[in-house]
Formats: C-alpha cells, sequence, structure tokens
C-alpha cells in the first residue's frame, strides 16, 4: 500500500522546467534515497511532496491522515520568531502527555483532601493512559536524542535563537524524530554531524516504524539504511530497489543494456532503410516497400518523441495517447537523417575530468612518528600513538569535529610546530594540500587567474583545462568569493591535480560534491600511485581507499592497520564477545541455582519465614515513621489531644516493632 503517489509531477520558474514527468510511489515502510546531480531539483521536489511549494503539472496524492515531517538544508524559517530552549522546543512534542501529567496531579490533591473509591479508579485509570501514552519516559527519549544528535546538556538551556545554523538543523531533526511522523523527508540530514552522531542517526532510522525519503550526498549512510533509490537526472527520473551500492550496480547495467537495445534498433532502423531503397522502384515489390516505409517513419518519430522506451514499452494504442506520430512527408534522405540524428537514450551526468598523477617517486617511507603531542602551547589536542606510513598507502584520520584533525594537516605541513615528539618524513616527497576551508584560494580572484597564478598557460588551454571541472563559459570569470562550497571544491582539485604531489593531504576532500562528483574522486584517488592521507567524514570514501585507520579517540590517536570495515569487524566481534561473555556468567548463575534447587527445599521454606518476618518489620517500621510525622506536625500546631493520642499510638507500635525484630532475629 501506498502512503504517497506522485502522478506526472512538473514544477517550473516561468519557461523554465525544473522537472518534468515525475511519477513514483512511497510504500508505507519505503526507505527512499533520491540522488541525483546538484541543481537537478531534488530539494524543489522534497518541498513540493512536504507541501510548501506547487506544483506546475501532475498530482501529489496522500493517504488519508498522512502526517509528515520536513528538515529542511538550513532550519532558520522553521524557528524564526522562537525563544524557546533547546529543552522546552523538544517538550513542545509530548504537550499532550503534559496535560494528562497535569490531571493527574489534579486527581492526587483532590485524594489527598478526601477518600473516594471513584477518585481511586479515576486515578488508576489516568495512570494506566498516562504510562501506554509513554508518561513516564518521554524525557528518557528528549535525553537519547538530544545526545544522539551531539548537543551536551549544557546546551539544553540555550535559546533556540542564539544556536547556529547547525545548531537549529540539528534541533529541528530532534524535535522531527521525537514526532514520529508517518512518512519523514530529510534534506542532508547528515549535514552537521560527525561520524558518531551519523552512526546513531543510521540506527535511528534502520527501525523507523515509517516511511523515509531521504536526500543526501552520504553514500555509506544510503547505503545503511535505505532501501530503494530515486534518480534524478537529465535524462528523467529512474527507480532502483535496493540500498545505493545496488543502485551502482543496477544503473550500470541499465546503461548497458539500453546503450545495446538503442544500438540494435538503429541497426533495425537501418536495415528497414536498406530494403526500402532496393525495393522502393521495383514495381513488383514497391507496395511492400512503401508499407515498411510508413512504419519506419512511425517508429522513427516515436523514438525522436518519446524515448526508446516509449517504443519498447507500450503497444501502439498507448504511444498514441502520448505522442504526436502523424505521419510526415519524408523521403528515404529525410528518413536516413533522421535515423542517424537519434539520440542514445543513456545520458550520463556530467563529470569531472579528474586527474591526480605525480610526477616524483618517493621512497617506501613516507611518515614516521614517535611520542607525538599535537595542539597549541595553551591547549594539548591528542596524543599519538607510533605512525608508520609507506609509499602507495592511505590513511583515513577520523574523529569528532574539533579533535585536531586539521591541525594535525597544519603540523606535518610545518604550519605549527608539534608539543612534543618527533616526525620523520621519507625521501623525494613532494605535498599536495587540500584544504577543507580553502583558505588559500584568493577570493578576489576571478576562477581563471586563481588557477593562473598557480600554473602560466595561454587563455584558451587554461579554459579548457577548467572546463574538465565543470567550469565553462562565463563560469571562469566568476570570482571566487562567489563560488558556492562545491565549485570552490572543484577549483581546488583543479589546482591540486597540476601539483605533480606524490603524497597528498585532504581535509574533506568531498564537501560539497555531488554523488556523481564523489564517484569520480574516488575512482581517481584508488588509481593514485602515490600516498594518501585522507581526513574525511564521508565513510564510503574510507572505507573504499583506506589501508589503516587513525582514530582520535578521547584526546588519544589510536592506530588500526588494516580497512575500515576490518576496524568495524573487530569492533562489533568485541561488542559480542562481550555479550556472549554476559551471556556464559548469566547462564552459569542459572545452572548453579538449577543444581541447588532439589536440595535447598528447606532453605527455601525457611527463607519464606525470613522473608515473612522482614516484610513485618518493614510494615511496622513505615507506620512508625507516619506516626513520628503526624506527631511532629501535632507538636507544631500545639494540638494537646492530638499529641497524647499520637504519642500512646507511637509507644504502642514501638513495642510491637521490638517484638517483630526479636521474631526475625530467632529464624535468621
Amino acid at each position: 500500500m501506498s502512503m504517497l503517489t506522485i502522478s506526472n509531477l512538473g514544477f517550473a520558474f516561468g519557461d523554465y522546467d525544473v522537472f518534468l514527468g515525475i511519477s513514483a510511489s512511497i510504500p508505507n515502510d519505503g526507505k527512499i534515497g533520491l540522488v541525483g546531480p546538484n541543481g537537478i531539483g531534488k530539494t524543489t521536489l522534497l518541498r513540493v511532496l512536504a507541501g510548501l511549494a506547487q506544483p506546475s503539472s501532475g498530482n501529489v496524492t496522500m493517504a488519508r491522515s498522512t502526517r509528515i515531517g520536513y528538515l529542511r538544508q538550513e532550519a532558520v524559517e522553521a524557528f524564526a520568531g522562537r525563544h524557546n530552549t533547546v529543552h522546552d522546543e523538544m517538550l513542545k512534542v509530548f504537550a499532550g502527555l503534559h496535560e494528562q501529567e497535569a490531571q493527574l496531579h489534579d486527581l492526587e490533591h483532590r485524594m489527598a483532601e478526601a477518600h473516594s473509591d471513584d477518585l481511586l479508579a479515576e486515578y488508576s485509570a489516568a495512570q494506566d493512559a498516562f504510562e501506554r501514552a509513554g508518561g513516564y519516559e518521554y524525557e528518557l527519549r528528549i535525553g537519547q536524542v538530544l545526545y544522539g544528535l551531539g548537543f551536551t546538556r549544557n546546551e539544553w538551556d540555550l535559546q533556540i535563537s542564539v544556536l547556529s545554523g547547525g545548531q537549529k538543523t540539528r534541533a529541528l531533526l530532534a524535535r522531527l524524530l521525537l514526532e514520529k511522523p508517518d512518512l519523514l523527508i530529510l534534506d542532508e540530514p547528515t549535514n552537521h554531524l560527525d561520524v558518531q552522531a551519523v552512526e546513531w542517526l543510521e540506527n535511528m532510522l534502520r527501525t523507523w516504524d515509517g516511511a523515509l525519503l531521504i536526500v543526501s550526498h552520504d553514500r555509506y549512510f544510503l547505503d545503511n539504511v535505505v532501501n530503494r533509490i530515486w534518480e534524478m537526472g537529465p535524462a528523467g527520473f529512474e527507480t532502483y530497489n535496493g540500498n545505493y551500492s545496488h543502485y551502482l550496480r543496477q544503473r550500470q547495467e541499465r546503461w548497458e543494456r539500453r546503450e545495446i537495445e538503442f544500438a540494435a534498433i538503429k541497426e533495425r532502423f537501418l536495415g528497414e532503410l536498406d530494403y526500402i531503397k532496393r525495393n522502393i522502384a521495383r514495381d513488383a515489390t514497391k507496395n511492400q516497400a512503401v508499407g515498411r516505409m510508413r512504419r519506419l517513419i512511425r517508429e522513427v518519430r516515436v523514438v525522436e518523441a518519446g524515448g526508446l522506451d516509449l517504443l519498447l514499452s507500450k503497444n501502439w494504442g498507448q504511444v498514441m495517447e502520448e505522442v504526436d506520430i502523424s505521419e510526415a512527408k519524408w523521403g528515404v534522405a529525410d528518413v536516413e537523417q533522421a535515423i542517424k540524428g537519434l539520440r542514445n537514450p543513456v545520458v550520463r551526468p556530467p563529470q569531472l575530468n579528474l586527474k591526480l598523477k605525480t610526477t616524483l617517486r618517493s621512497g617506501n617511507l613516507v611518515l614516521r612518528t614517535t611520542a607525538l603531542t599535537i595542539g597549541y602551547p595553551a591547549k594539548t589536542l591528542f596524543q599519538a600513538e607510533p605512525i608508520t606510513l609507506e609509499r602507495g598507502e592511505c590513511a583515513a584520520l577520523i574523529g569528532p569535529n574539533g579533535s585536531g584533525k586539521t591541525t594535525f594537516l597544519r603540523t606535518l605541513l610545518g604550519e605549527l610546530a608539534p608539543l612534543d615528539g618527533q616526525i620523520k618524513f621519507g625521501a623525494s616527497l613532494k605535498i599536495g594540500y587540500f584544504s577543507q576551508a580553502h583558505e588559500r584560494l584568493n577570493p578576489n580572484n576571478t576562477v581563471i587567474d586563481e588557477l593562473l597564478s598557480h600554473k602560466q598557460m595561454l587563455l584558451g588551454p587554461a579554459r579548457n583545462y577548467l572546463a574538465q571541472y565543470l567550469f565553462r563559459g562565463e563560469d571562469v570569470f566568476k570570482p571566487v568569493r562567489l563560488l558556492s562550497g562545491g565549485e570552490r571544491g572543484r577549483l581546488a582539485l583543479a589546482i591540486l591535480a597540476l601539483a605533480g604531489a606524490n603524497l597528498l593531504l585532504l581535509d574533506e576532500p568531498s564537501n560539497h560534491l555531488d554523488i556523481p562528483a564523489q564517484e569520480v574522486l574516488q575512482q581517481v584517488l584508488e588509481q593514485f600511485e602515490g600516498t594518501i592521507l585522507l581526513v574525511s567524514h564521508d565513510r564510503y570514501l574510507i572505507d573504499h581507499l583506506a589501508t589503516q585507520v587513525w582514530e582520535l579517540r578521547k584526546n588519544h590517536l589510536e592506530v588500526f592497520a588494516g580497512s575500515y570495515a576490518a576496524m568495524l569487524a573487530v569492533r562489533q566481534q568485541a561488542v559480542e564477545a562481550e555479550k556472549q561473555a554476559a551471556t556464559v556468567v548469566r547462564s552459569g548463575v542459572r545452572e548453579e541455582y538449577a543444581a541447588g534447587k532439589q536440595s535447598k527445599a528447606d532453605d527455601r521454606r525457611r527463607a519464606k519465614v525470613i522473608a515473612d518476618a522482614e516484610s513485618r518489620v518493614h510494615v511496622l517500621e513505615a507506620h512508625l515513621l507516619k506516626l513520628e510525622a503526624d506527631l511532629h506536625a501535632a507538636t507544631i500546631t500545639q494540638d494537646i489531644a492530638a499529641i497524647q493520642r499520637l504519642g500512646q499510638a507511637y509507644t504502642d507500635m514501638q513495642a510491637e516493632l521490638d517484638a517483630a525484630v526479636e521474631a526475625w532475629a530467632e529464624v535468621a
């Protein structure tokens, strides 16, 4: 059953179609990843589905009572004018529980004033309803979500209005997770999250009780969360079953299949045309040739108008409903020209033409450190285990934001001195550095001037080179300060490719790159013949590149000599071993108990007597404490009659308690 259905959906700005003819559906348990190049219209589609924008054509049909939650990339608008604290904003989700809680408190006050069986029954029912609704758990849920998304306890009391843009986005995500909508629409949910928070979110969404529609550049995240991929591209809208890795394989297979089908259709068309040419002028075969000519013209026009899929998947009745295939007055030459002009149905997204080549071979040893301490004179960031990096390896440096990853790179570059220890570089090294903040780019230069400041070229070759990095036409004259994050990243990669370095220090190179660009970057780095030190939150990239992992945890750099997948496997084995050990302990306790069960029947009976005696003592102690409190209150109010009555009761109860204690001591 579908929660939401899209039928022939389109959206336009004036005469410009952002997207057109999208049809798809979201099942109740669907977990869908929406991918495609930047600027293709993914965010616009999400806004339409969330009801924040109206489509230009088509329809969005939603199941009755479906609740939608939408996480936009920037949550500033969502919290406009809000002055609640982060915690208060989360509490708003549970306003209904607050009302139930207030009802319970009211009933408690009424019960204290007057005993009533009806009041007791009402209180019991209200308490059960409160418990079933999660009334005793919502604070725990709030804490789990806020901690999971990286909010410290001190940040709970910050006003929403003073939060950074990234913090507001995380706060909005937290609120949406607590609200539990039927359909959760997330636009780049892993932005502003470190690896630990992303992993927590993955675990949360893997078991999400509802549907998900997610736009993300985080391929590892998509692999772990979604079970279907929607791809938006220049050639249209495609759907694939499975996660991101399944999508890559299916997409390649679909591309290859369509190219084969197109080549076969084109060959058939040309074969038909050859027959027509040979037989159109012969009296005996003219009629047959004319009939085949009419059919050929219709088929060619269908492919021109609606693509190869329309011809292969529809009957002629359906085709005629979708496209105008009225016969044109074409001659043989016209048909031949039309056939040769048919476009390949596979339109692959525009790709970077990135090439990273070394101009110098380094020695086998690239980097070695001993007793290294990284930080600043006033603040130590971390101490490192001994590091050895050899030629051809890729080390992935991971850890929370602010733990010192970029500082470590700056130390290796010689911009900062280590606080302690030694750094030894190997022979014949040429270092290339990709900075996350791109602070080495001159904001006042144009794109082409910035390129020429690093390498002298003629204007024509320079423009051709930049075109390989998708800077085309007037884009090359755009000031660096006006570039988007993705554009600055592409320019920095273009400059890095000119360095001929054999040791690459890469600080978040995939940030702001769309998935097609990430795929190219990954392929290029996999083929790079030098050595790589990669700082990244991109676990998909790390998983495919890293030969060792350096992880910053609690002010310490730990070295794992193996791939990222191997490291996760070792950790999982450790977790399973702990679980197994705990199970063995519990099992041993149960077995020990069972072994002695038969022989301890008398002990159980004795224990029952002791327990009853203990229970009697506890009850009397509770009564005595109540009398003591009442006696204290009467003393304060100088109620003489009550003091006398309660004093006698206290004396009697104390005597009864003393007797009960003696009885317990005899059997214990």
